[in-house]
C-alpha cells in the first residue's frame, strides 16, 4: 500500500507575523520557516501505518520554492521513503495545488492521500476537498483517528454534536486534525539519513498545470487592536453597558 503525503512550507508557528510595509503580504525574508504542523501530523500518521505493517511506501510531496526541500528532508527524517518537489516561484492557491497533486496522484497511483486539514498561513482548508473532488475519490476531513483494514479506511472525525465514524473505500483522501497524533521528535541521525533519500524535482509546466492566480490580494493589514478590558461590579451594569454602549443587545 502506497501513501502520498503533501506538505507545505510555512512561517514557523512560533514566529510573530509581520506585515510588509507596502501591505502586499506577510514578511518572509529572514524569517524561520518550517513544515505546516497539520502536515507534520499527516506524515506521522503515514509512518505509523507503515510501522503497523499496513503501508509499504510513503511519498512526501511539496509545491513551492527550492528551499521547500528542507521540509521534504524533515518528512523523510520522520519516515517518508522518498519525496517530490514541484518547484515554482509562483504564489500557489489551493486550486492550483490540488491540480498539481492530482497529476502526482495519477503518476504515483497511491492508495491513500493524507494531508493536513489546513495550512496555518492561509487557513483555507480547501486543498484536500478539491483534490478528492477532482479524483472522484471518497474523502474524510478533520480526522482524529484512522484505521486501515480490508481495503477500507475507518475514520473518526469530530463534528458539532460529538464524533462520527465513517468507512471509506480506498483509494481515498483524508485530512488530519490536531488530535490524530503527536508527531515524533526528529533526531539528528535521522536527518542525516534523510539526506541520502531521493528527492525528485519537477515543475507545474512539466506536469501540464497552470498555476495562474484566480484571486488577487488587495491589501494585508494588522488586526485591529483590542480595546482595554473593563471590569463591571455586577450583572445589571454589564447588561446596561452591552445594551446602551456596545449596542449588541
Amino acid at each position: 500500500m502506497k501513501i502520498l503525503v503533501p506538505v507545505k512550507r510555512v512561517v514557523d508557528y512560533n514566529v510573530r507575523i509581520r506585515i510588509k510595509p507596502d501591505g502586499s503580504g506577510v514578511e518572509t525574508d529572514n524569517v524561520k520557516m518550517s513544515m505546516n504542523p497539520f502536515d507534520e501530523i499527516a506524515i506521522e500518521e503515514a509512518v505509523r501505518q507503515k510501522e503497523a505493517g499496513v503501508a509499504t511506501e510513503i511519498i512526501a510531496v511539496s509545491c513551492g520554492v527550492e528551499k521547500s526541500q528542507d521540509i521534504l528532508r524533515t518528512a523523510m527524517a520522520i519516515g517518508a521513503d522518498r519525496s517530490i518537489l514541484v518547484r515554482t516561484e509562483a504564489g500557489l492557491q489551493p486550486l492550483a495545488v490540488a491540480r498539481i497533486l492530482k497529476k502526482i496522484v495519477e503518476k504515483e497511483q497511491p492508495d491513500l492521500v493524507i494531508l493536513g486539514k489546513q495550512a496555518i498561513d492561509d487557513d483555507a482548508n480547501q486543498t484536500g476537498q478539491m483534490l478528492a473532488a477532482m479524483l472522484d475519490w471518497p474523502q474524510a476531513t478533520s480526522v482524529s483517528e484512522l484505521v486501515i483494514e480490508n481495503g477500507k479506511a475507518l475514520v473518526t472525525r469530530e463534528i458539532d454534536d460529538g464524533q462520527e465514524t465513517l468507512s471509506l473505500q480506498l483509494p481515498a483522501v483524508v485530512t488530519a486534525d490536531l488530535r490524530l497524533n503527536e508527531p515524533r521528535y526528529v533526531t539528528l541521525p535521522n536527518m542525516m539519513k534523510a539526506r541520502k533519500k531521493p528527492v525528485e524535482t519537477t515543475s507545474p509546466e512539466e506536469l501540464g498545470v497552470s498555476v495562474d492566480s484566480r484571486l488577487k490580494t488587495l491589501k494585508v493589514t494588522e488586526p485591529a487592536a483590542r480595546s482595554e478590558v473593563q471590569m463591571v461590579p455586577d450583572i445589571a451594569t454589564l447588561v446596561s453597558r452591552l445594551k446602551n454602549e456596545a449596542k449588541v443587545i
